[in-house]
C-alpha cells in the first residue's frame, strides 16, 4: 500500500448525491489515466487527512 492512497487523502470526500466517496480535484485525463494505471505514480494533490491539525493549533 503507498501512503498517498487516496482512502488517507482529505480531497477523498463523501459525495451524499452519489452515495459515494469522490476525489475533489479536477485532474485533467493524462493525471487520472496515470493514477489508476501506473502503481509507482503518486498524486500531486495528495494531503494527508489529518484530522487533528486544528486542535493542534488551538493549543
Amino acid at each position: 500500500m503507498k501512503m498517498t492512497s487516496c482512502d488517507y487523502c482529505s480531497n477523498f470526500v463523501y459525495d451524499d448525491e452519489y452515495e459515494a466517496y469522490q476525489c475533489m480535484v479536477n485532474l485533467d485525463e493524462d493525471e487520472a489515466v496515470r493514477l489508476m494505471c501506473d502503481s509507482r505514480y503518486s498524486c500531486p494533490y495528495f494531503q494527508m487527512d489529518d484530522e487533528y491539525k486544528v486542535v493542534r493549533k488551538q493549543m
